[in-house]
């Protein structure tokens, strides 16, 4: 089975890197424009160069914007919308796992994962919904990750805004069936990212990145981390048309290790 995208147009933040890159790399490979949203315009073209390398002919609009700030969220739409005159999908990835005691967490760290993680998902749903309504046609994908439904102690802040973002899938998925808009959630598990690779870079072991994440990923139940090509290949099933009857889920995409379906 071959899922497409063609004539469709999406938007991912977090793009420029890790599983935002990799999603885009797979919508691009299936004919769809991408809009890779970022911070850092150095990434973002280096993201740009990468995906059409593997997408020769891709249509890749690399969009500079602080989605943690609603004036950032109305650019990166905008600029999305101006490239490609609509906007089909939407995947909001952007985030960081930010993590401690309970008691050790400000106010202002409460705030910016709200910020990133959160109320970035609801600006940039509610900038894209009514052009979705309309065209009676939309996917929106909120990536969370497995902590949304088993919150591990020290799990805050990143534990509780995914499982508010888990909560916010469903609110839209309900709203949006009728319209076909369909809203579904992907839950990371332990996947191949930057983020481990600062991790290793930042343990100064003696160990290869390759080693250090085997040993990591021996635990785990299928004996090995998740490849990002793995987890974009779920998104890009959900926002096909072989995915056009599946609203309101929230998938672990993890090997098995959570201990919640």
């Amino acid at each position: 089975m071959e899922l497409r995208l063609d004539g469709r147009a999406a938007l991912i933040t977090g793009g420029s890197k890790g599983l935002g890159l990799a999603i885009a790399r797979a919508f691009a490979a299936a004919g769809a424009q991408v809009a890779i949203v970022a911070r850092g315009a150095e990434q973002l073209a280096q993201a740009k160069a990468e995906i059409e390398r593997a997408a020769p002919g891709a249509a890749i609009a690399p969009v500079a914007a602080d989605i943690s700030t609603a004036e950032g969220c109305e650019a990166a739409f905008a600029a999305a919308e101006k490239a490609f005159g609509k906007l089909d999908i939407l995947v909001n990835n952007a985030g960081t796992s930010q993590r401690g005691p309970f008691l050790e967490i400000s106010d202002a760290l409460w705030q910016n994962d709200l910020d990133l993680k959160l109320f970035a998902a609801i600006r940039l749903g509610r900038l894209a919904w009514p052009g979705m309504q309309a065209r009676r046609w939309g996917r929106i994908i909120n990536v969370l990750n497995t902590g949304a439904k088993a919150p591990p102690a020290e799990g805050a802040p990143t534990a509780v805004s995914r499982a508010a973002g888990m909560a916010l899938t469903k609110v839209q998925a309900n709203e949006g069936a009728k319209h076909n808009i369909l809203v579904n959630a992907l839950l990371v598990g332990l996947i191949d990212s930057d983020q481990h690779r600062r991790r290793h870079a930042a343990s100064k072991t003696n160990e290869s990145y390759e080693e250090w994440l085997g040993k990591l990923g021996a635990a785990l139940p299928m004996g090995r981390y998740g490849r990002p090509e793995e987890f974009a290949a779920t998104a890009l099933f959900l926002c096909s048309e072989a995915g056009g009857y599946i609203a309101g889920t929230a998938i672990n995409v993890d090997g098995g290790r959570s201990p919640v379906v």
